[in-house]
C-alpha cells in the first residue's frame, strides 16, 4: 500500500529514547547497477532484496522499452531480468525508442552507456528539467571517442540527446569523473561488450569507493577477467558476463545513516538489521559508522556481524570530517550539527553542488533558517556550522519551522531526524512538533516508506 503524504509534514518529536530494529530497503546504487549488469548477461537473473523506488522503477521501465523482460514482485522484493537476446531493435531503421530517466542519476548514466553499446537502433533520452543540468558531458565525450554517435538536441553535453547505436570500439579513452563517479561506472560496466579491450585514463579525481563497488559487482556478475589499474589508468580486457541465477542486493548503507543517527537526536538505541559494516560490504557509505564514533556514539558490533547497534555517548561533539568518498551522508551530519557541542566542519563536498540540487547551498540556507551560524568555504568545497540551540528554540517557540527540500530526498530525511529531537521538552501526552518538512514525498526517489518507518520507531519507543 502506498501512503499519500501531505505537502507539509509535521515531524513528531520522540518523547522517549528510541528503541527497535530497522529493516532497510535495498541499496539504490546496487539495484540499478545490478539491473544494468543483468541486462548485459545472456541468461535470466533474479535480484533479491531489490529496492522498489522511483529511481529503480525508471531503470526497470527503460529496460522494458528496450525489449528486456523485467518482472517485479514488490512483496518479495525481487526483480527478474530475462529475454536479453530479444532486446534492442533488430535493424537500424527501427522506430526510435524514447527513454525517460527522471532525476535518476544512475539510470541516466547507465542507460546512456547501455544504448551506446547496443548493436543498432536509435534512442532518445531525456529527464526532468533538473536532470538537464546534471553532468553528462564526460561520459558523452568518452563514448564518442569509442565510436558512439550521440547528438545533443538541447545544450551540448547535457540531456536531452539522441544515440544512433552501432556498438562501441575499443582502445584508449579518457574521462573526467570528478563530478560523478557514475560517469566512470557506466563506462566500466559496458566496456566488456565493446569490440576490443578498452583502456580508461582518469582525468581529475574520482570517488573511488563507488568505482570499487562497481568493479566488485562486475566480478560478482561473472566478469572473470581481471581489471588492472596502473596509476590513473584502468584496463578492461575483452570478455563477457556469466550471469548468476540469483543476486542478493545489500541493504542501503546511505539510508542507514538516518537511523543510525537517530539516537544522537533522541537518545536510546537503534538496531539495523543486516547492514554490512565497512570491512564486509560493497558500499562506501557505510563509512558513516566511523563518523558516528567520532561524534561520541557507541557502535557495536563493529566488525564480523551484519547487525549494527548505535548508542549515544555522554558527550556528542562537533568534528571536522572530509566526505569526498561518501558525500551522500554529509547532509545527515550537517542536519544534526545544531545538537552537537562545538563547531562541525564538513569538507570534500564540492561535487554535491551538481547532484539533485546544489546540496551545499541548500544546506547553508536551511541551517541559517534554523538560526545556526554557517560559514560557506570560499573554495566551494565545504561549510562550518557553529551550533546555537537556544536560537533554534527561540525561532520555533510559537510556530514550527519549515524545511525546504528542493525536491531532494536527502534533505527531507536528514532534517526529519533533527525534527525528532524533543526540542521543547514535550511530554508523552502532548508532543510538540517544531519542524515541518515540505514535499516529503520526494523520498519516493530512494526510500518510499521512510516516514512510515520513522513513525513506527517513535510509537515503539512509547510502548510499555
Amino acid at each position: 500500500m502506498t501512503t499519500v503524504l501531505p505537502d507539509h509534514l509535521l515531524i513528531q518529536p520522540f518523547t522517549r529514547p528510541a528503541r527497535g530494529t530497522v529493516t532497510l530497503p535495498g541499496s539504490k546504487s546496487l539495484t540499478n547497477r545490478a539491473l544494468l549488469l543483468a541486462a548485459l548477461c545472456d541468461r535470466p537473473v533474479t535480484l533479491t532484496g531489490a529496492l522498489f523506488s522511483e529511481d529503480t522503477h525508471l531503470m526497470a521501465e527503460a529496460l522494458r522499452k528496450l525489449g528486456f523482460t523485467v518482472t517485479a514482485d514488490d512483496s518479495a522484493q525481487t526483480l527478474r531480468v530475462s529475454d536479453q537476446t530479444a532486446a534492442f531493435p533488430s535493424t537500424s531503421i527501427s522506430a526510435p525508442i524514447d527513454l525517460f530517466v527522471g532525476l535518476a542519476g544512475t539510470a541516466a548514466r547507465f542507460l546512456t552507456a547501455l544504448c551506446a553499446v547496443a548493436p543498432c537502433g536509435i534512442y532518445r533520452l531525456d529527464g526532468v528539467p533538473q536532470m538537464r543540468k546534471r553532468p553528462m558531458k564526460p561520459l558523452i565525450d568518452a563514448l564518442r571517442t569509442l565510436g558512439a554517435e550521440i547528438h545533443c538536441t538541447g545544450v551540448e553535453g547535457f540531456f536531452p540527446f539522441e544515440i544512433h547505436a552501432h556498438g562501441l570500439g575499443g582502445g584508449p579513452v579518457s574521462i573526467d569523473a570528478s563530478e560523478s563517479s557514475q560517469l566512470l561506472s557506466a563506462l566500466l560496466m559496458v566496456a566488456p561488450h565493446a569490440a576490443a579491450p578498452i583502456e580508461i585514463t582518469l582525468v581529475g579525481g574520482v570517488r573511488w569507493p563507488f568505482v570499487a563497488m562497481t568493479i566488485n559487482q562486475m566480478a560478482q556478475f561473472g566478469f572473470a577477467q581481471k581489471l588492472t589499474r596502473a596509476g590513473d589508468t584502468i584496463a578492461i580486457p575483452a570478455g563477457r558476463y556469466a550471469a548468476p541465477a540469483t543476486y542478493a542486493i545489500e541493504p542501503d548503507a546511505t539510508a542507514s545513516s538516518y537511523f543510525t543517527a537517530l539516537p544522537l537526536a533522541v537518545g536510546g538505541t537503534t538496531h539495523i538489521a543486516n547492514l554490512l559494516p565497512p570491512a564486509h560490504g560493497l558500499q562506501g557509505d557505510s563509512q558513516f559508522l566511523y563518523v558516528l564514533t567520532r561524534l561520541g556514539a557507541e557502535v557495536a558490533p563493529f566488525d564480523g556481524d551484519v547487525d549494527i547497534t548505535v548508542r549515544p555517548g555522554t558527550v556528542l561533539r562537533g568534528i571536522t570530517q572530509k566526505f569526498s568518498e561518501f558525500s551522500d551522508t554529509f547532509l545527515t551530519l550537517a542536519a544534526l550539527a545544531p545538537l552537537l557541542a562545538g563547531p562541525t566542519t564538513i569538507t570534500g563536498i564540492a561535487h554535491s553542488r551538481k547532484q539533485e540540487t546544489d546540496r551545499v547551498a541548500g544546506m547553508v540556507a536551511e541551517l541559517r533558517k534554523l538560526g545556526q551560524d554557517v560559514h560557506e568555504h570560499e573554495d566551494q568545497d565545504g561549510l562550518t556550522i557553529t551550533p546555537d540551540l537556544s536560537e533554534l528554540r527561540r525561532r520555533s517557540a510559537t510556530t514550527p519551522l519549515a524545511i525546504e527540500t528542493y525536491g531532494d530526498h536527502r534533505f527531507a530525511m536528514s532534517f526529519a531526524i533533527l525534527g525528532c529531537h524533543n526540542l521543547h521538552g514535550s511530554r508523552d501526552s502532548a508532543p510538540r512538533p517544531w519542524l515541518t518538512i515540505r514535499n516529503p514525498a520526494c523520498c519516493a526517489k530512494t526510500f518510499p516508506h521512510f516516514f512510515e518507518l520513522l513513525e513506527t520507531l517513535r510509537e515503539n519507543s512509547l510502548a510499555p
